[in-house]
């Protein structure tokens, strides 16, 4: 259930479901978020022009001269989240990764710090069914949990300039793929082909959405281009 909500700003507030990283508290938010996007599209809530959802959050955007934050509030306190039943079923996808040692920059390293094979590290990351918790940090960039607890790790002590594009990393319990060129602290085990964000979808352009799950397939260098 939602632990508070605050203004974060005089034309936003944010709904917090507490600390916790799972699949339940991260449902309950994405339930949030559709119902107030449902009733926002409707123009049944006036005045809200962006809902962003994370991990255990959720920041509603309003336009001040429609709406303003004691009315928001209002709305969402008397929302009765145990009656709300609009998770939409999130899509399945198969990631195509290639595991080969020009893209997988840091797996060697991993194994010594983990204790574990290459193999051992592939197969574990083949074998998790990874649920997208959030959109964040650039357009398109999934987080994607839960990692096998054995490849639990921290993230670099110094972070990349640069980052290539199509990057699959791990750090902590979370898997991510970069959709660009980038900065990152992530270990980077492989690299995928597949397009996260494509600018020319105007109408949907992230390829993945909170809720979804994630299943990735080894391919060689060829069959990857």
């Amino acid at each position: 259930m939602i632990k508070k909500i605050t203004n974060i700003s005089d034309q936003g507030i944010i709904c917090d479901f507490g600390e916790e990283v799972n699949k339940d508290i991260n449902k309950k938010v994405i339930n949030l978020f559709n119902y107030l996007k449902e009733k926002s599209n409707k123009n049944e809530i006036k005045g809200i022009y962006n809902i962003i959802p994370s991990y255990n959050k959720l920041v509603v955007h309003f336009d001040l001269e429609i709406n303003n934050s004691h009315k928001i509030k209002e709305i969402i306190s008397t929302i009765d989240l145990k009656k709300l039943n609009t998770t939409q079923s999130g899509k399945n996808w198969t990631i195509p990764v290639c595991y080969d040692d020009e893209f997988a920059l840091d797996l060697e390293n991993l194994t010594n710090s983990l204790k574990l094979s290459k193999e051992e590290i592939i197969k574990s990351h083949l074998e998790t069914e990874f649920y997208v918790y959030m959109i964040g940090f650039m357009p398109g960039h999934p987080y994607m949990g839960d990692l096998d607890k054995k490849l639990f790790t921290g993230r670099l002590q110094s972070p990349r300039v640069q980052v290539p594009i199509g990057s699959v990393a791990i750090a902590e319990k979370f898997c991510i793929v970069y959709p660009y060129l980038s900065p990152g602290g992530w270990n980077i085990i492989g690299r995928t082909s597949v397009k996260l964000f494509d600018t020319k979808n105007l109408t949907n352009p992230c390829l993945f959405s909170p809720g979804d799950t994630i299943k990735f397939k080894k391919v060689n260098k060829s069959e990857l281009k």
